[in-house]
């Protein structure tokens, strides 16, 4: 079966714009006070959308210190930890290695890698949705801006300045957070609508059974029967061999659409 193809980003712009969140509903605690709210709302979640952000490397002799953000977020909401802050990173280590929260998101083999390092902790129920769409047909890589225009029909914007910029700041640009939290956001809303849109898809059609051998018949017994008497050949000449005429034809090959 050939691999579909995902919406591409020039069909992706033609789309309606995906409802990115408010910066009202972006949350980067702080205080002890805003940590404590925050581990009580994310508790509480059964599905968080999940990325990372970490400050790029520019040559070989840099040495790798991140991720330095772990953005979580519902369809609502989303929270951004900083994880130079002691109590930001025992929050991302708490939620992310929670096994009752499902963590969604694109692309995740690296952090699955990096974080249990960052966080000296194992990650659980860490859900990888690009391998969501290739059991239903789709390439290794779909990513969120295909995954939106597929499921939501809207199209994901993301900024590449954003994408490359310093995320080991001890304070981020509102561009930052905002790219940041949608980042998380974009996986959430996809997670969440993904039933309907898979109940949509058509069923592939099941692996045909092999066939079961035929037994062999038994060999009927062999009788040996008396030989008719040849008939005489006409006078005159040779004997004759009756014409045989062909009893099958091949039958015409069908074309096939």
């Amino acid at each position: 079966m050939s691999r579909l193809k995902p919406p591409t980003k020039e069909q992706s712009q033609l789309l309606p714009p995906f409802q990115a969140l408010p910066d009202a509903a972006i949350i980067v605690p702080v205080t002890e006070a805003e940590f404590a709210q925050a581990r009580a709302e994310l508790l509480a979640q059964s599905a968080l959308g999940f990325d990372t952000e970490s400050k790029p490397l520019f040559h070989v002799a840099q040495v790798d210190t991140g991720p330095h953000v772990v953005q979580l977020a519902t369809p609502q909401r989303a929270w951004i930890l900083q994880l130079h802050h002691p109590q930001a990173l025992a929050l991302a280590r708490e939620v992310l290695g929670h096994p009752g929260i499902c963590k969604v998101g694109f692309g995740l083999d690296n952090d699955q890698s990096s974080l249990p390092r960052r966080l000296g902790a194992e990650l659980a129920h860490i859900v990888d949705l690009d391998r969501v769409f290739k059991r239903h047909g789709y390439g290794a890589s779909t990513g969120v801006r295909a995954a939106v225009a597929l499921v939501l029909g809207q199209n994901f914007q993301k900024s590449k300045k954003q994408s490359t910029s310093n995320w080991s700041l001890p304070r981020l640009s509102e561009g930052q957070l905002r790219y940041a939290a949608n980042d998380a956001h974009g996986p959430a809303v996809v997670y969440a609508a993904l039933p309907a849109w898979e109940a949509a898809q058509p069923v592939a059609a099941p692996a045909r059974a092999p066939r079961a051998a035929r037994a062999a018949a038994p060999a009927p017994a062999m009788v040996k029967a008396k030989a008719a008497p040849r008939p005489a050949a006409p006078a005159g000449g040779a004997e004759r061999r009756p014409r045989v005429a062909a009893l099958f034809q091949a039958p015409s090959r069908k074309s096939v659409d």
